[in-house]
């Protein structure tokens, strides 16, 4: 599969007033804004573009870097802010304005869209400052480093991540970053890379993530699984404690990425997560896969990996590594294209690409590297934030709907309303739900969503052609799948298999 070789050059558009006091200014080249475009789920939804078509402002302070922000005409007016130089909190002060939200001793992207945040040259550094990105969408960050972001001792930033989202988040695309702490939480650091409270279409890429306790999380407990629609590829993740990610509920797609001496575990699906891993190489670690520390079971498909000098623990009440010899227990289905390179070559491609300050080198799907070359820039997208399927019209809204039955207090129509809130239950662990049209409507892909609380508890499916009874597609656990191409007036999702009760929010049906 291939994955997009666009790559764009953000221009310089119309000037933006800063004092000179707070160490902005406009930038004459847009040589560091050269980027690949948005890889994996960062692509769907409309995609990412950050500042694309805006003005360049060159920031050589945190303050400089609000300011920014704040004198834009609006808060989703496009910006690209080139940073030179060490942000640290010396330099990063609160700034007010019509554009932003911001704090001291935080990079604070909050309530903005449509930014990029890219490292001038060989990258800025940000030391003990971490970058928060909070109810934002379309959000570029790269070629910069975070360093020694702690959430105790002295100083504090951003509760001890170096890089951090919450709150309705949308499309980020982190890329190039060199992310690193200089111990655990025993030292006051937190994580490298967390997602949390309804963080959506966001891919990492080309990153390292380096000497921490933990790597990163999606979700900040078993009970948050709004969060999902992650993509990581081409990151190198070294000496690091666990979470590699974490993953509670949502679908990650987790490719050619090198794992180096994780001590205590990496990969932890859980919580009804759906994980695809394929093409990684796992050396001098132990439990690179599996669900860790809870009973609150994760899915995963595995293809292509290679484990090198793998320890495996023997399975436990909440320990349930899924070596020493892997296998698929689910099947995990992404919307985009990609060409994933060799397993074999990952240590070498990863190495000479990832990171800042590697000059945005890429891989080109064949293990050598090469450097992007411009292309043209595309409009700014306008993300969504529903809970509908990437890079398609969900059909299902506003559709009919029927079913076999109904538990007390639950509706038919609340599958196909894009209210994450609401659901179907069946009367029993068993029953179906079906959306319908007036005419014959296409369809080739599904989403099934579980309401919050009751994810995992769909256990085996079918999915009929309403209209004939065929069987169209069957398997286990909740999430997208593709089925035939069929024109139908109804289609039917039918539970054949239950564990507890099965909460079903939406049925989304897709053309392509």
């Amino acid at each position: 599969m291939r994955r997009s070789a666009a790559v764009r050059l953000y221009a310089a558009g119309a000037a933006v007033a800063l004092a000179t006091a707070t160490g902005a200014v406009m930038s004459t080249t847009s040589a560091s804004a050269v980027t690949v475009g948005a890889t994996g789920f960062a692509g769907q939804n409309g995609g990412t573009t950050g500042g694309a078509g805006g003005a360049t402002v060159r920031a050589t302070t945190g303050t400089a870097i609000h300011a920014a922000l704040c004198n834009r005409a609006s808060s989703d007016t496009p910006l690209i802010i080139e940073v030179e130089g060490t942000i640290d909190h010396g330099n990063t002060a609160k700034v007010s304005g019509p554009g932003c939200d911001t704090a001291d001793g935080v990079i604070e992207l909050k309530r903005v869209r449509n930014v990029t945040l890219v490292g001038v040259g060989s990258g800025a550094v940000f030391d003990q400052v971490g970058i928060h990105i909070r109810e934002s969408s379309n959000i570029i960050v790269q070629n910069v480093t975070v360093r020694n972001v702690r959430k105790s001792g002295s100083p504090t930033s951003n509760g001890g991540d170096a890089i951090g989202m919450e709150s309705d988040v949308r499309n980020v695309w982190v890329d190039h970053t060199t992310l690193v702490a200089s111990g655990g939480e025993d030292e006051g650091y937190d994580s490298l890379f967390d997602l949390k409270d309804n963080t959506q279409y966001v891919t990492l890429s080309y990153s390292v993530l380096r000497d921490s306790g933990r790597g990163g999380l999606v979700g900040s407990s078993d009970t948050q699984l709004t969060n999902g629609y992650i993509t990581y590829h081409h990151n190198l993740y070294e000496n690091i404690d666990s979470r590699t990610p974490l993953l509670r509920g949502g679908t990650a797609h987790i490719y050619n990425n090198y794992y180096r001496n994780l001590k205590k575990s990496g990969i932890n699906s859980r919580a009804g997560a759906h994980a695809r891993v394929d093409d990684n190489y796992f050396q001098d670690s132990k439990d690179v896969l599996g669900t860790f520390y809870t009973d609150a079971a994760g899915h995963w498909q595995v293809d292509g990996n290679i484990f090198d000098d793998v320890t495996w623990s023997a399975p436990g009440t909440e320990n349930h590594p899924a070596g020493p010899n892997p296998t698929s227990d689910s099947t995990v289905t992404v919307p985009y294209s990609y060409r994933p390179d060799d397993a074999a070559c990952v240590p070498s491609i990863v190495t000479r690409t990832a990171g800042a300050g590697t000059g945005l080198k890429v891989s080109d799907g064949n293990c050598s590297a090469q450097t992007p070359t411009p292309a043209p820039t595309t409009p700014t997208p306008t993300p969504t934030t529903g809970p509908t399927q990437p890079g398609s019209t969900n059909l299902s809204l506003g559709a009919g709907a029927d079913g076999s039955g109904k538990a007390d207090g639950t509706s038919y129509g609340n599958v196909r309303d894009g209210d994450m809130s609401t659901y179907w239950s069946p009367a029993g662990p068993t029953g179906s739900v079906s959306v319908k049209w007036a005419t014959a409507t296409t369809v080739s892909r599904i989403g099934i969503r579980e309401a919050s609380g009751a994810t995992g508890a769909v256990r085996s499916w079918r999915v009929l052609d309403g209209d004939t009874g065929a069987t169209l597609a069957s398997g286990d656990g909740a999430g997208t799948t593709t089925v035939p191409r069929t024109a139908l007036k109804k289609i039917t999702f039918e539970i054949t298999g239950s564990s507890g009760v099965p909460r079903i929010a939406e049925f989304e049906t897709y053309a392509g």
